[in-house]
């Protein structure tokens, strides 16, 4: 049973670790658009707050026999505040704000954590307390992409859902979820069978609608200002009056 509880221990921090990067390649396009677009920050802020609190959880002093789950989340934790500042250089104003708010409750919250934990709790009332904040803000964090979930099914596009990202967020709450039951941790397992849950969602919407990535839309700069993204749109594509002229052109020449 510890082998086997170890080796699911490994595949978590495998699959965790392709979670962490499987956003590189949105931030990619981000910093080469130099805009957020329609992509939200709070998933990454959650995250970085989750993995703080899980790498904090993990450690000997407060949880024995967890320390590959300090270890992935502590590199995570590092990866999503990379994130988190990439977020903040290009978003626009108000979302800058937004995020740079949540960014600063996340740190708070964690120090209140870490300290109390420190200083007012030992032994099993410390792993009690720093356990119920790490299950709590996991399922925070998983339930993080619900507003993208929503965009998905309301544009009917996955454009702003990564498919990898929604692979791994699968991946990585079952490969949890099973070393949680087998380490008999219910502060492992529930987040991540939660996770595995809605990561299963995703893919499911994935799966519907693959087949629409989206049309190209307004980029929303710095400043403030607004201008068209893939500029080989047509004009009539662009401008609801000249499409509709167009058809009624189109109709007084086929009666003629």
């Amino acid at each position: 049973m510890d082998v086997l509880h170890f080796v699911f221990g490994i595949f978590g921090n495998a699959t965790a670790l392709f979670l962490f990067l499987a956003p590189a390649i949105t931030f990619k396009r981000i910093i080469k658009s130099r805009s957020t677009e329609e992509f939200s920050g709070i998933p990454y802020v959650m995250t970085l707050l989750n993995c703080l609190l899980s790498a904090w959880y993990g450690l000997p002093f407060v949880s024995p026999n967890n320390l590959l789950v300090s270890t992935i989340n502590g590199t995570g934790a590092a990866i999503e505040f990379v994130y988190v500042v990439i977020f903040l250089i290009f978003a626009p104003r108000k979302e800058k704000a937004k995020i740079l708010g949540l960014l600063t409750f996340v740190l708070t919250v964690f120090a209140a954590v870490a300290l109390v934990s420190l200083l007012a709790l030992h032994g099993n009332k410390r792993k009690l307390f720093c356990g119920v904040a790490a299950t709590v803000f996991s399922i925070i964090m998983y339930a993080s992409p619900l507003s993208i979930m929503r965009l998905v099914i309301k544009t009917k596009s996955v454009e702003y859902m990564p498919f990898f990202l929604s692979l791994f967020v699968f991946l990585c709450g079952t490969s949890w979820f099973i070393y949680g039951l087998l380490g008999h941790d219910p502060f492992v397992a529930v987040p991540n069978g939660f996770g595995s849950g809605l990561g299963a969602m995703q893919l499911i919407l994935y799966a519907i609608y693959r087949n629409n990535k989206g049309e190209p839309k307004k980029k929303v700069n710095n400043d403030g200002s607004m201008e068209m993204m893939g500029g080989t749109e047509k004009d009539a594509d662009r401008d609801p009056v000249k499409h509709q002229l167009s058809s009624t052109n189109k109709q007084v020449d086929e009666q003629v």
